[in-house]
């Protein structure tokens, strides 16, 4: 069973999917700690004055040092954000020839009013892969874990094990940080992804790949899975 640990983000980039797809399961890793300035609450869309950051006001000043990603909570205060956020994206997409396609369902997530930050993310991210045509991933929170063991390596291996993982797939950056050994100690083996994308129409030159998936949906519409896998018709 291929297994995909990966910590909630806001409208997340192509290769997030792309791991989603991969999995068997796919574990929002909401456990551990928030880090500020990260893609957890903010992800980045183009317009015609270039990059342009949306990001989701949340609740960190005067929190427990080390709050986890599940107990973040969205500040409402600032409830005017995600009206901005809609307006951005309405903005900058209106003309992408799918953004009416989409429109009703982005109108919706506006909408929400979610107490946790992961709550929405979560929730959204799944949505999004089923709007991609990924279907036959299972999800879970990391949270629903009580007991998991150890820290960092050995705890994500004591994840692994509890759900009968029998091939862990992560990204390329985990190789800074991976222990290799600890893995092939448990028997699970694993492997890097490979972000290596073919190029899609943008509305914005210059292209740039590292934005949400919103930008390729919005320009693609149905034909946005091939655009990951690099297979035409993967959506049909």
């Amino acid at each position: 069973m291929n297994v995909v640990i990966l910590q909630p983000s806001y409208i997340p980039w192509r290769g997030f999917f792309d791991q989603i797809l991969r999995a068997d399961l796919f574990i929002f890793y909401d456990d551990v700690q928030y880090d500020k300035g990260g893609w957890r609450n903010r992800n980045q869309i183009k317009t015609s004055q270039g990059k342009q950051w949306l990001t989701i006001p949340v609740y960190t000043k005067g929190v427990t040092e080390g709050i986890m990603i599940k107990d973040i909570r969205i500040d409402w205060s600032k409830k005017s954000w995600s009206k901005k956020h809609l307006n951005a994206l309405t903005f900058a997409y209106a003309k992408a020839p799918f953004f009416a396609s989409y429109q009703p369902w982005l109108a919706s997530v506006f909408e929400r009013r979610d107490e946790f930050l992961a709550d929405l993310t979560i929730s959204t991210t799944i949505e999004l892969a089923g709007m991609l045509g990924i279907s036959d991933t299972r999800f879970m929170r990391s949270s629903e874990f009580s007991n998991l063991q150890g820290e960092k390596t050995d705890r994500v291996i004591d994840l692994l094990k509890l759900v009968g993982a029998t091939h862990y797939i992560c990204g390329p950056s985990a190789s800074s940080y991976m222990e290799p050994e600890k893995f092939d100690a448990a028997g699970i083996p694993f492997e890097y992804m490979e972000y290596d994308y073919p190029e899609y129409p943008q509305l914005h030159p210059p292209y740039d790949p590292f934005v949400t998936i919103l930008d390729l949906l919005f320009m693609v519409g149905d034909d946005a899975l091939s655009y990951i896998t690099g297979r035409e018709g993967a959506n049909e």
